[in-house]
C-alpha cells in the first residue's frame, strides 16, 4: 500500500513561516514527482509547488520566492519551507506522487495563517 503522511502544519501569523513534511512508503519514490498541493475551503485544490525525479521545480506564481520545495529520495521525504505566510495561504495542503498516469495523496495538514 501507498502511504503519504504529512506533518508541520498548524496556525502561524502572517510574515511567520512552517516547514511541511511528507514520508512516503509503498513507492519508487526517487521515480516520482512529488510535490504540494493545497485546498481553501470553497475553493478547487491547486497546485503549490512540484520537483521531478530530475529536481526540476515548479511553483504557483502566488509562492514564487516565499515557498521552496525540496526532496531527499534517501530518506522518501518532500519538504516545503514556507515563509512569509499570508492569510491567502491558509489551506489543507496535501502531498503528492506522481509518475504516468497514476497519483497519491496524503491525508493533508491544516495551514491556517492569522492574527
Amino acid at each position: 500500500h501507498v502511504h503519504l503522511v504529512e506533518s508541520g502544519g498548524g496556525l502561524v501569523q502572517p510574515g511567520r513561516s512552517l516547514r511541511l513534511s511528507c514520508a512516503a512508503s509503498g513507492i519508487i519514490f526517487s521515480l516520482h514527482t512529488v510535490g504540494w498541493y493545497r485546498q481553501a475551503p470553497g475553493k478547487q485544490r491547486e497546485l503549490v509547488a512540484t520537483v521531478t525525479n530530475s529536481g526540476r521545480t515548479n511553483y504557483a506564481d502566488s509562492v514564487k520566492d516565499r515557498f521552496t520545495v525540496s526532496r531527499d529520495n534517501a530518506k522518501n521525504t518532500v519538504l516545503l519551507q514556507m515563509n512569509n505566510l499570508q492569510p491567502e495561504d491558509s489551506a489543507v495542503y496535501y502531498c503528492n506522487a506522481a509518475r504516468y498516469d497514476f497519483a497519491y495523496w496524503g491525508q493533508g495538514t491544516q495551514v491556517t495563517v492569522s492574527s
